[in-house]
């Protein structure tokens, strides 16, 4: 990895005696579009108001390209943010909007009608220019954040769950905008969100956090298919997780049954976590299956059935297949061994559902 251009070193950030983000350690490359994922109140947007300068780190190093930055005030950084709610000043037209950092900096007329016109067509708000910000849509009133934000040439660009606000459909069109608006523009990204989906389907890497620690980093593929323990299979897309115990390298032993497995390097006999994603389970007869369940309900999610079942053992699955089941009939299970994930047991199903409580529980505010 080259020169990291944000780093951060053990960084410790207390409000009072609560400790929001405890001893983080991270590195962000330049040209990257990173996104920091977890629940409400694991600490995510306290490490974006960090990077902006927005707030100061009780101890630890932020280091920018190298150097110490921890005392640098906010308008002498090479960020900029877009904000959850876009922060646009409703009494200037679109133009003024996007022009007003440059206006403070002093730029002539010239350069600044230049610099807007080529952000707006970037955008795709070409000819908006003289738009009251009323008159826009959620998705447009976004463009024009991100254009304002670009116009003093930031290094790296923050995006604080810049599409909360936005409907399911206009969502996903803006979540391929601001990947392909990275990629064009070749700068750092850094985005927060608590939506899981959107993270794998924009990120270059991301950082998995909880209680104000980074849990699990790693490319979205990474992630998704070797989570470092119970909290991040969950939140990271469905899991169904059911006690085992790895026998011996290649070999795990759950619901009743022993499986070869793709996953090796754990003690003999060492109780793990086992993981099967809903998608990766196939239904079949009961001769014909690894596993026997019975199907207690399902769901029609458009293009696949959700169903849920349980084995004879107590364990409940959660399959998506393509066709229908029967409620109460017996259907078998298969799925091949590198659907088969291992993950070490390092935490209680007290302290999981305390966690999965509080994620529900708490509203969203990291600080």
């Amino acid at each position: 990895m080259k020169q990291p251009i944000i780093e951060f070193k053990n960084v410790v950030k207390s409000y009072g005696e609560t400790q929001v983000l405890k001893g983080v350690d991270l590195e962000i490359e330049a040209g990257k579009f990173y996104t920091l994922l977890g629940p409400s109140g694991s600490g995510k947007t306290t490490i974006l108001r960090l990077v902006a300068g927005f707030s100061s780190a009780t101890s630890g190093d932020i280091l920018f390209e190298g150097k110490r930055i921890n005392d640098v005030p906010a308008n002498k950084r090479r960020v900029n943010t877009v904000f959850q709610n876009y922060a646009l000043f409703p009494n200037m037209n679109v133009f003024e909007n996007v022009a007003f950092g440059m206006n403070l900096k002093g730029t002539s007329k010239a350069k600044i009608k230049t610099k807007v016109t080529q952000l707006l067509a970037m955008v795709r708000l070409a000819g908006y220019e003289n738009r009251n910000i009323d008159e826009l849509s959620g998705g447009q009133q976004q463009r024009v954040a991100i254009a304002r934000a670009l116009a003093n040439d930031p290094e790296i660009l923050l995006l604080d769950e810049p599409l909360s606000a936005l409907d399911y459909k206009l969502r996903k069109e803006m979540q391929y905008e601001l990947r392909e608006l990275q990629k064009n523009l070749g700068i750092t990204f850094i985005f927060v969100t608590h939506d899981q989906e959107e993270a794998l389907a924009m990120s270059d890497w991301i950082f998995v956090m909880n209680e104000g620690k980074i849990l699990q980093n790693g490319t979205p593929v990474d992630i998704y298919d070797e989570p470092i323990n119970r909290f991040v299979a969950e939140f990271i897309g469905e899991s169904n997780i059911v006690n085992g115990v790895m026998l011996e390298d290649y070999l795990v032993s759950f619901a009743g049954s022993t499986f070869e497995n793709v996953d090796a390097g754990m003690r003999p006999n060492e109780q793990v976590d086992v993981v099967l994603r809903p998608e990766d389970l196939d239904l079949t007869t009961p001769e014909n299956g690894k596993l026997v369940v019975t199907i207690d309900a399902q769901l029609f999610r458009g293009d696949y059935y959700e169903i849920s079942a349980h084995d004879d053992n107590g364990n409940e699955w959660r399959i998506q297949a393509t066709n229908s089941a029967q409620i109460n009939t017996r259907q078998g299970l298969t799925f091949d061994p590198e659907d088969i994930h291992i993950m070490r047991f390092n935490e209680s199903e007290d302290d999981f559902d305390a966690r999965l409580d509080n994620y529900e529980e708490v509203g969203e505010m990291d600080e």
